[in-house]
């Protein structure tokens, strides 16, 4: 059962975790069955996908958009959308800053950092972070908020790369809080979200553990 899944998992996360329930591929009953649970928030990788089930469920359910995103498919989510996790370069950033001017709104997003050595893997690199945080101090994304950053580390069974990779991530974290005020660490999956955990993750992206 969803609700018992949710339940076990709330029980074993700190307070202050937010548990964004991945919905991507579940249908909409299934979802609609955790939201009655008490979840609001939800991850969604494809843009279309989200859309689709936006306009069918709740209105009050808070959508994430946890995978690559291009930069033409932002005009479509961005009167909705609660979180972009996914901003993995300068070119994205701006195309969310100019749509965001459009709807005179301001989007809330995380910087996504490379610290897997995947090479599928998409995130800004560690040393490209500065630059990152210089342009948005000087105000050039005047209608976006950063959050915090956003990583995925290694699919591997090596428990200590995979520290190694949460490890970096919550130092970058610490970083960059320094220079401006940020909100989440976005770190962890259903199979490593209690090692990201102990690296200091205050939000985490569950969806095998919530619906299988």
């Amino acid at each position: 059962m969803i609700k018992d899944n949710l339940s076990a998992i709330l029980s074993s996360i700190p307070s202050e975790v937010t548990l964004v329930a991945v919905s991507k591929t579940k249908a909409v009953d299934r979802i609609k069955e955790a939201y009655e649970s008490g979840q609001l928030d939800f991850g969604e990788n494809k843009v279309q996908e989200m859309v689709e089930k936006a306009a069918l469920l709740p209105k009050n359910i808070r959508w994430h958009m946890i995978g690559h995103l291009q930069r033409n498919k932002v005009k479509d989510i961005i009167e909705f959308i609660h979180l972009i996790h996914s901003v993995d370069s300068l070119r994205l950033l701006d195309q969310i800053n100019k749509e965001s001017i459009k709807k005179k709104l301001k989007t809330d997003i995380l910087i996504q950092v490379k610290i897997s050595k995947d090479v599928s893997k998409y995130g800004f690199l560690t040393n490209e972070l500065d630059n990152v945080f210089k342009n948005y101090l000087s105000n050039k994304y005047r209608n976006v908020n950063i959050l915090g950053l956003m990583g995925m580390a290694t699919f591997t069974d090596n428990i200590s790369q995979i520290e190694s990779e949460f490890s970096l991530l919550s130092s970058l974290y610490n970083k960059y809080s320094k220079m401006t005020n940020l909100k989440y660490l976005s770190m962890g999956m259903s199979g490593d979200y209690l090692l990201a955990l102990k690296y200091n993750s205050n939000m985490i992206r569950l969806g095998s553990a919530i619906f299988n």
